[in-house]
């Protein structure tokens, strides 16, 4: 839900603006009736990550970045979609 209150509104109530922010409310600061700042309720900071936490789970093969080799349409299973579009 959002509410919306001009510029001199926010200034004169700002602490009851924040306690409707602190409930989970948006508010909306307008001048002249269009929008120019939002107030939100400040998100919690994701946990840090910790640098080597998948260590020993993954595993790069030794050929990895070889060239790949030419590509053969007749090495495709015969079921494959794409065999009919290659020939």
């Amino acid at each position: 839900m959002s509410t919306t209150v001009n510029i001199h509104e926010a200034k004169t109530h700002l602490s009851r603006l924040l306690e409707l922010v602190r409930s989970g409310e948006d508010v909306v600061i307008a001048k002249a009736g269009k929008p120019v700042a939002r107030l939100v309720a400040v998100q919690a900071r994701p946990a840090r990550r910790t640098p080597g936490m998948d260590k020993g789970m993954v595993f790069i093969h030794p050929d990895f970045d070889d060239p790949i080799p030419e590509w053969d349409p007749d090495d495709m299973h015969p079921g494959d979609p794409m065999r009919a579009t290659s020939k």
